[in-house]
């Protein structure tokens, strides 16, 4: 049974050493909370290591403590174990279960560490002793920022933890547009600013380094890839191994590409299928009330949010789109329910 955070707190009293990792494919809630951390804990006396699962986009290099930062390969195996074995602490970062950091997964497992698990999403796993979880949160930078806080260490967040974490709040929140953005958001966001942080270079830095393949990627997306399904209020996207190649695409590029879907009038679920090496990796996004964490969950072995969330076929592409074709009619009451309800006025 994992215990509340704050119990754990007297563990940090002597210097430690500290593993901090965070899910596959880590985005910049992910990575912005990762750093952060790692910061303000150097700066409380502990040895730090940050472990990556996997790449993540370069449009992230620029966040302080990046370089630092290992990432998971089966060549550095044994390097990355022994960091993993000796830490006395390995926090967990905007993930509930060990399945999100793939490989890796078996090594954090194996640890005799504590495991402290920090992190937003739905139904989490028990493989932490330790845990600060809140669905409500609006992004993990938000619980970081209160984990400091816990730790009584405030006066800590320097310009570069704040950069850190409001990048991970300001792309969780969809650029502070979605349902998530409440009044704790916009307070902490304030404590940020008053670090000193410039938020017109982070949201650049962020959205306005687009490779030219990137927009030719997305051109072709949009205007050959697109499907809509009007009777369900759906739309999805399918995309292949070779269209992938063509367009030269690099870890991140496809960021944000279900979005444009959900962003049609009159759709209530938006799905991107994407043929991955190992397999048919699926981003799910929905407005009111649809849960695609359920959906995802129960048919695709993800889960995530109620509004966003991932899963994962072993099937190959075709027949996951025809999958995920197929169980469509089981939700069609309630995607035109849903839509009703977004079509609502005040």
């Amino acid at each position: 049974m994992m215990e509340p955070i704050a119990s754990m707190i007297s563990h940090l009293d002597s210097p430690k050493k500290i593993v901090i990792t965070t899910h596959h494919k880590p985005d910049a809630d992910a990575l912005g909370s990762s750093l952060a951390l790692m910061r303000f804990l150097v700066k409380k006396g502990h040895q730090v290591t940050v472990i990556a699962p996997s790449d993540y986009p370069v449009f992230l290099n620029w966040m302080e403590g990046n370089d630092k930062v290992l990432i998971y390969a089966q060549e550095q195996h044994e390097a990355l174990t022994k960091i993993t074995h000796e830490a006395d602490v390995i926090f967990c970062l905007d993930f509930n279960s060990l399945l999100r950091i793939h490989q890796y997964g078996e090594i954090v497992s194996q640890a005799k560490g504590l495991k402290v698990m920090i992190d937003h999403h739905l139904e989490p796993d028990s493989f932490a002793n330790y845990q600060l979880w809140d669905t409500k949160a609006a992004a993990t930078a938000v619980l970081i920022y209160k984990f400091i806080d816990i730790c009584e260490g405030l006066h800590l967040i320097d310009t570069c933890i704040a950069e850190c974490l409001y990048a991970g709040i300001m792309t969780d929140t969809g650029s502070f547009r979605h349902p998530n953005t409440n009044v704790e958001v916009h307070e902490i966001v304030a404590q940020l600013i008053r670090a000193g942080i410039n938020t017109s270079r982070i949201h650049k830095n962020i959205f306005d380094n687009n490779s030219l393949d990137k927009l030719k990627f997305l051109g072709f997306a949009l205007s050959e890839k697109l499907i809509v399904l009007p009777q369900y209020h759906v739309a999805y996207f399918v995309i292949n191994k070779e269209e992938l190649e063509k367009y030269h695409s690099q870890t991140g590029d496809t960021e944000g590409l279900v979005n444009y879907a959900l962003s049609l009038e009159g759709i209530v679920m938006a799905c991107l299928m994407i043929e991955r090496s190992d397999a048919v990796k699926l981003s799910f996004r929905s407005k009111e009330d649809f849960s695609v964490n359920q959906f995802a969950r129960t048919h695709f072995e993800g889960g995530g949010h109620k509004n966003a969330a991932g899963g994962k076929s072993d099937l190959d592409l075709k027949a996951t789109e025809n999958k995920f074709l197929e169980v469509l009619p089981q939700y069609e009451k309630e995607l035109i329910n849903n839509y009703k309800i977004d079509q609502k006025s005040c």
